[in-house]
């Protein structure tokens, strides 16, 4: 079994991310069961198994590799009160030698949305890949419709950059994204375009 040198965790104020562990399998199950009218528009299509226990554990396999291998750092959001598995966030595709870049995505569940979770995850990995990892650019991309993420990119420092023609199949269909990056030394000032 590929054990992970060294144990990632980032603490805020109200969260602890961490890498998922076997145990999360039915606190995520469940989670992405019951969020699943509310993710579904914004994911690319669930496969079959997506819910099953062995692919959740190739998933966390998967994580303990990618973490290893220093090119994906996968972590769920856990509330420090209650031990309460809220949703994920995942810095991907790092890329080093000139680029030093990596890509956010996230995700959280229905009744956690809306509440500031997200953007306190988010501002502490943004935190992790520029000062920890030493990474210079982090990017995102989200659908144009998406407002809840683009206001929660923004908020965090992102700047919006541009649209990607059929970027990624989400629900089944090719789809246009908005992508934006937020840049450890930025010096771009506002890149606004309204919505």
């Amino acid at each position: 079994m590929l054990r992970v040198r060294r144990k990632l965790r980032i603490e805020t104020e109200r969260l602890t991310l961490r890498p998922p562990q076997h145990s999360d399998f039915n606190a995520w199950t469940s989670l992405r069961r019951e969020s699943a009218p509310f993710l579904k528009p914004w994911e690319p299509t669930w496969a079959e198994d997506h819910l099953s226990r062995k692919a959740f554990t190739n998933r966390v396999y998967w994580a303990q590799r990618a973490i290893a291998g220093g090119t994906e750092y996968p972590l769920f959001l856990i509330r420090r009160d209650d031990q309460r598995l809220l949703g994920a966030i995942t810095l991907s595709n790092v890329r080093r030698g000139p680029a030093q870049a990596g890509t956010t995505g996230y995700w959280i569940g229905q009744p956690f949305a809306r509440h500031g979770f997200m953007r306190e995850a988010l501002q502490a990995v943004v935190h992790h890949a520029f000062h920890v990892l030493d990474l210079s650019r982090i990017e995102a991309g989200c659908l144009p419709e998406n407002t809840p993420s683009r206001r929660l990119l923004e908020s965090c420092g992102y700047k919006y950059e541009g649209v990607a023609q059929s970027y990624l199949q989400i629900n089944g269909r090719w789809r246009n994204h908005v992508l934006y990056a937020n840049l450890r030394s930025d010096r771009r000032g506002r890149t606004d375009i309204g919505y």
